[in-house]
């Protein structure tokens, strides 16, 4: 029997892998789309030796990535895309934007279809998870147009918080840019990364929002990518996201 070190949870194995994040790994786990050593694999927990074992999903044997093989695309989505590898209704998908490339590279969380800004894409299933994982922490900031006046009285209710349906939402930081009658320009600062957490949060103070656009993800900004293109992310930049994703850890992780 080989020693407990060198085995690795399945969904963790799939996402090293590069094939989708360790969250989509479980769910196609579920489905009954994977198989180890020949048998398939429906059930959480199972670990498996990546020296000894061989690992197919949907047919196919998948294999550990080299390090220099794992990369992370910054994408400035526009409005009018949808954050999915497919989409049902045909609609344009961010993978479209950068079509060129030959690997596939999936998006990190979602940006809704209405909604613009920062969208990293990567083939680096760890990395994935360290990002999209609630006990790491990485602050996303948002500039967000609403019609009508936002005025100081509405920023102290927004820092205060407001009561969602999924549960308490507060804003790590908040500040008003400009306000005016018929529509006003806020940005804020959130440590979260619920659905439409932004577009709730402003909805429960009672305003429509005109537009939304994710303007930074922890130290990483749109600075220098226009709207549509993309760059990728260099080794310097991502390695500081692996020691904020440690340094940020709610606890140790049992994977």
């Amino acid at each position: 029997m080989e020693p407990d070190t060198d085995l690795i949870r399945l969904q963790k194995y799939i996402a090293d892998c590069g094939v989708t994040s360790r969250r989509r790994a479980e769910i196609m786990i579920s489905e009954g789309r994977v198989s180890v050593n020949g048998n398939i694999i429906n059930e959480q927990g199972v670990k498996i030796n990546p020296q000894a074992d061989q690992v197919k999903v949907d047919g196919k044997i998948v294999s550990l990535k080299a390090e220099s093989s794992r990369k992370t695309l910054l994408l400035h989505k526009p409005v009018g895309y949808v954050s999915t590898m497919e989409d049902p209704q045909n609609r344009p998908l961010v993978k479209d934007l950068y079509a060129d490339l030959k690997e596939r590279f999936y998006p990190v969380g979602r940006l809704d279809i209405n909604t613009s800004g920062l969208l990293l894409c990567t083939n680096d299933g760890e990395l994935a998870y360290q990002l999209m994982h609630p006990r790491f922490k990485f602050e996303k900031e948002y500039l967000i147009t609403v019609a009508g006046y936002f005025g100081i009285n509405d920023l102290t209710a927004l820092k205060r918080g407001v009561e969602l349906e999924d549960g308490p939402a507060q804003p790590l930081r908040a500040w008003i840019k400009q306000s005016h009658s018929r529509q006003s320009e806020l940005s804020m600062v959130i440590g979260e990364g619920r659905n439409r957490q932004v577009r709730r949060m402003m909805a429960a103070l009672g305003f429509s929002v005109i537009s939304l656009q994710r303007t930074r993800l922890a130290f990483l900004t749109l600075a220098g990518v226009k709207k549509g293109s993309w760059r990728w992310l260099q080794k310097p930049e991502l390695d500081n996201l692996r020691r904020l994703a440690e340094k940020g850890q709610d606890d140790k992780d049992g994977i």
